[in-house]
């Protein structure tokens, strides 16, 4: 982190030293600040701490007030950041026909500040936040959160239903195991037009892709596991510039704000929807790879195409993250490479063809570099555990975190299946089951990888060596 402190109050009077010793509430008693709290917490939508490049761990606040709130960083009290200010941006081309969308209106402030690398605590308001953990013992995995609502494909889900729609059940369970770190593997936001009138289940639910429908998909539902760790967030389609990508520049992507690349104008899109790939340490031995998938598409791609160029180049970059001696990399990105998708009737889809093309120019038969054990994605909404007989790392997929699940894997899983050459299954567990996945830290310094249900009720623990995993349960997992 290491970032310089900006004292909004330079001095420090000694009852406001001891009471941030002593904690927040004696400090509200000391300085009379009650008040001011419930002033900063009137305006305050949503507060969380992201991890980025370089583990800088920043902290994030949507508030309705026109200026940012002053945050308590230990017994400093600092100045936050305009990240972006009040604004509706003109309609652009979406992925929806014209009339079904609308501009993006974000009547809410966007704040951060950088949090040093020797921060005690962080508060804003009467929010105490949670800070990174040198050496996290639990990380809470999951993606494909938010409710879909998408006219082209007469999908309307019940929103309002928690047995349909199960996102706020799921982030409140997983709060509750107490994890250290959250890593959301893309596809926040998934209510993009409006619900006819005559379906019940989302009627009057918030659509488009300003803040109400982001506020209803992600920061509403997803605050006590906000509350609980800080989290690292990886993009998914859903937040490409076509669709959700002006929301996620403004809230969640690490970099600093950029007019260029807001998706406010699809003139930049080329640059908006592609982004540098970075490490966030995970104590001294791990590391997450974060790797932006959000415009790839399902064909392979020819080595002109300019997708192809800049994918490349990523890639490239993949390896020299990965070359860290001693640590095991994760790599993260939204769509599955070495997973599948279930097609109803059919045999399973296989892993990404314009990543893997591209893949397979970098490291032409184990398509990841050598430093990377463990692959995480979501996109396919389903959990998926995957070992390999070959020597290619083993891959999750937890993209069953909210939206409408995917149908099943044929049980058993069909033999000689395999999601791309050369890459051969040996085991594979696998649900079509809301929940989320969590891992734990063993004390040899590997991961245990751990599935559950939205109910917090656990469906098989699958233990690391190297780039082999081992699944107390293959096959079908059924929730009891």
């Amino acid at each position: 982190m290491g970032a310089t402190k900006q004292l909004r109050h330079n001095t420090v009077s000694p009852a406001l030293a001891l009471a941030s010793a002593l904690g927040m509430s004696l400090l509200v008693a000391a300085c009379g600040g009650s008040d001011s709290n419930r002033s900063v917490d009137a305006g305050v939508k949503a507060a969380w701490v992201v991890v980025g490049s370089n583990n800088q761990a920043t902290v994030r606040v949507i508030t309705s007030d026109a200026s940012c709130p002053e945050i308590l960083d230990g017994a400093d009290y600092m100045a936050m950041t305009l990240r972006a200010a009040t604004a509706t941006a003109a309609q652009r081309p979406t992925a929806s026909a014209a009339a079904d969308s609308k501009p993006s209106a974000f009547p809410v402030t966007a704040c951060e500040y950088k949090v040093p690398a020797d921060s005690s605590g962080i508060s804003v308001g009467s929010r105490s936040l949670p800070l990174p953990k040198k050496a996290p013992q639990r990380v809470v995995v999951l993606a494909d959160t938010g409710c879909r609502l998408k006219k082209a494909d007469n999908a309307w889900q019940a929103c309002a239903d928690g047995d349909a729609w199960p996102f706020p059940e799921i982030a409140s369970t997983a709060a509750a195991m107490q994890p250290d770190l959250v890593v959301h593997i893309g596809d926040y936001h998934y209510r993009e037009n409006a619900c006819p009138a005559d379906i019940g289940g989302c009627k009057d639910s918030p659509w488009g892709y300003g803040w109400d429908a982001w506020q209803a998909d992600l920061f509403q539902p997803a605050a006590p596991l906000m509350a609980a760790a800080p989290w690292v967030m990886v993009r998914g389609n859903h937040e490409e510039c076509a669709r959700a990508g002006q929301g996620w520049f403004r809230f969640l992507d690490t970099q600093p704000f950029d007019a260029k690349r807001s998706c406010d104008d699809p003139a930049n899109d080329g640059l908006g929807n592609f982004s540098d790939p970075y490490a966030v340490a995970v104590g001294a031995d791990t590391q997450v790879i974060v790797f932006d998938s959000s415009k790839a598409g399902r064909a392979a791609l020819p080595i002109s195409d300019p997708q192809f160029i800049k994918y490349q180049a990523q890639f490239q970059t993949v390896n020299r993250l990965a070359a860290k001696a001693g640590v095991n990399s994760i790599f993260t990105n939204h769509h599955p490479i070495l997973g599948f998708a279930p097609l109803a009737g059919a045999a399973p889809a296989p892993g990404n063809a314009a990543l893997l093309s591209v893949m397979q120019s970098v490291n032409p038969t184990a398509f990841y570099p050598a430093g990377v054990k463990t692959a995480i994605h979501g996109h396919v909404h389903d959990f998926q555990a995957i070992n390999f007989s070959s020597n290619h790392p083993a891959t999750f997929v937890s993209g069953n975190g909210g939206d409408n699940l995917d149908v099943n894997f044929a049980d058993p899983f069909p033999a000689n299946t395999n999601p791309a050459p050369g890459a051969i299954v040996d085991k594979i567990a696998h649900t079509s089951s809301f929940g989320f996945m969590v891992m734990d830290r063993q004390s040899d310094g590997t991961w245990a990888y751990k599935a559950y249900t939205r109910k917090g009720q656990l469906l098989t623990t699958c233990l690391q060596n190297a780039n082999n995993i081992s699944c107390d349960k293959t096959g079908y997992l059924a929730p009891n």
